[in-house]
């Protein structure tokens, strides 16, 4: 699936990034992996395409623009990210469990 020229890899991507796995209304982000630098899905989305282990992004690296929102294809900062439960720009909201999942994506170590 590409949003405006940016490609998001995945299984079953539709046109707001979700995928076979999160598929609500409100998962609408995709992520840039760490590793490869490619927008995926979701986690469970990499790890089944990918030919690599994925790798988290390091927190002196969290002012880079990671995050896509599926809405209106604007990239945030994973700090910005972390600190709205909304889009910045179209005010959509974002799916609140996922930070859950940040460790995934995310080295939380201090």
């Amino acid at each position: 699936m590409t949003k405006q020229s940016i490609e998001v890899k995945g299984i079953e991507v539709d046109a707001a990034t979700r995928c076979r796995h999160y598929h609500s209304e409100v998962d609408i982000i995709a992520i840039k992996f760490h590793c490869c630098e490619e927008y995926y899905a979701c986690f469970y989305c990499h790890k089944e395409n990918a030919d690599h282990q994925e790798t988290k992004w390091p927190r002196d690296q969290w002012e880079e623009q990671a995050i896509l929102c599926g809405n209106c294809s604007r990239e945030l900062t994973i700090n910005e990210y972390m600190s709205v439960s909304e889009c910045p720009e179209c005010k959509h909201p974002f799916n609140e469990r996922c930070s859950f999942h940040y460790p995934l994506y995310f080295d939380m170590k201090k």
